[in-house]
């Protein structure tokens, strides 16, 4: 809709539209195993373009649909980086598969996350200078140049609230609005939508001003002012903390531990255990082995997260991120040893039927899930773009 002629697409005729998901086409990019992807396929979105650099990545995001039985992407998977996207090698490949879409009258619908260690607190901390940081401009600048009706920008809190890191932020901003986009942004808590995690994220989202015509309040200075954010929030973040979680309790291998009634079951790790089955889960087995042996996994206490790495999460609480095996080295709550990819997935809010193959390194493995966006999180978002939109999940209570 962005030349005005898929008059099939106005927001103001989504009455007449069975569903509106399915007029839509997704392009996936850093697309890694596909976390974000499965919240937007799963809300019934079709994933039509898939990218991402690491070829174990794409082999990983092949093997998991598989395993959900989910279709493979029309436009196909691409091995490729951003800044390929700018250039002869995927330039004429992605500008046709745009180009299809827009002829089968579908709207276009850029998602991504950029890599973010260097705009993370704990990270590189390069900012847009860095290896990783410039491809978020990279990614601003593909919108640009394929003019999706819409898009999403997804990355850490840093690049909201350290100083430095935020002016770029603003600058990416204007940049957009400034060609046509109208945007909403939230930093949201991956909590607030159900996931085992006290996890910060900044979500970017922009419509071109011809998709959404007159239909909605545009605000000023290229802001849409009625973007329901907390349409698919399950919880509260300020409600979350003041439950009073277990703090830390000796380290027992193997002990039990009655869930505390005045905790919220569905936001613990074990109830995530539990519900994915993750010791008969496929990938149960694929755990890093410490070199030095068990002996410092036995003194940490279980709820102990106050040091920087070797952090043992508690049965009955959220974890506090899902870094696992880059910086952090987070240590199942009552086994002697590291979190298996299996428990990771479950802490990432996964369907249990998401399936990493055993063609995967252990690092990629665990590097892909830990940088992935948290599966619930990714349902919240997508249903709030379809509401927004007034497609199918418009009459949700």
């Amino acid at each position: 809709m962005v030349d005005g002629k898929h008059d099939a697409l106005k927001v103001n005729d989504v009455h007449q539209l069975t569903d509106l998901s399915q007029t839509i086409d997704v392009y996936s990019f850093f697309s890694g195993i596909g976390l974000l992807d499965l919240g937007f396929e799963n809300a019934g979105f079709n994933i039509e373009f898939v990218s991402d650099i690491k070829e174990s990545f794409l082999r990983g995001y092949k093997h998991s649909r598989m395993c959900i039985q989910q279709p493979s992407p029309r436009y196909g998977y691409w091995n490729a980086s951003i800044d390929d996207a700018l250039n002869h090698r995927v330039e004429d490949s992605l500008s046709e598969a745009v180009h299809d879409s827009k002829s089968r009258n579908k709207g276009v619908l850029f998602i991504g996350g950029p890599p973010c260690p260097d705009f993370s607190v704990g990270g590189k901390n390069h900012g847009k200078y860095g290896d990783n940081g410039r491809l978020s401009k990279s990614y601003v600048d593909v919108i640009l140049k394929y003019k999706p009706d819409g898009f999403l920008f997804e990355n850490v809190k840093g690049l909201w609230r350290t100083k430095r890191h935020r002016e770029f932020y603003e600058e990416i901003k204007s940049i957009l609005t400034s060609n046509g986009y109208i945007i909403t942004e939230r930093l949201v808590n991956a909590i607030e939508y159900g996931v085992p995690q006290d996890r910060e994220r900044i979500i970017l989202i922009g419509f071109h001003q011809t998709y959404l015509q007159e239909a909605r309040d545009l605000g000023e200075n290229g802001y849409i002012t009625d973007f329901p954010w907390d349409k698919y929030k399950v919880h509260n973040v300020s409600d979350v903390y003041r439950v009073p979680w277990p703090q830390t309790t000796e380290f027992q291998s193997e002990s039990t531990i009655i869930c505390p009634t005045s905790v919220i079951t569905e936001l613990t790790v074990e109830y995530w255990f539990k519900k994915n089955r993750v010791l008969e889960h496929p990938n149960a087995n694929h755990c890093f082995v410490p070199r030095a042996g068990l002996a410092k996994f036995k003194t940490i206490a279980e709820g102990d997260v106050s040091k920087k790495s070797y952090k043992r999460l508690h049965r009955w609480r959220y974890s506090p991120t899902a870094a696992y095996g880059n910086n952090e080295v987070h240590l199942h709550p009552y086994y002697e040893r590291r979190l298996s990819v299996a428990e990771a997935l479950s802490i990432q809010s996964l369907p249990a039927e998401f399936v990493l193959p055993d063609n995967m390194s252990l690092s990629d493995m665990f590097k892909s899930v830990g940088n992935g966006v948290p599966y619930l999180l990714a349902l919240g978002i997508a249903k709030t773009i379809l509401h927004y939109l007034g497609g199918k999940y418009a009459s949700d209570g």
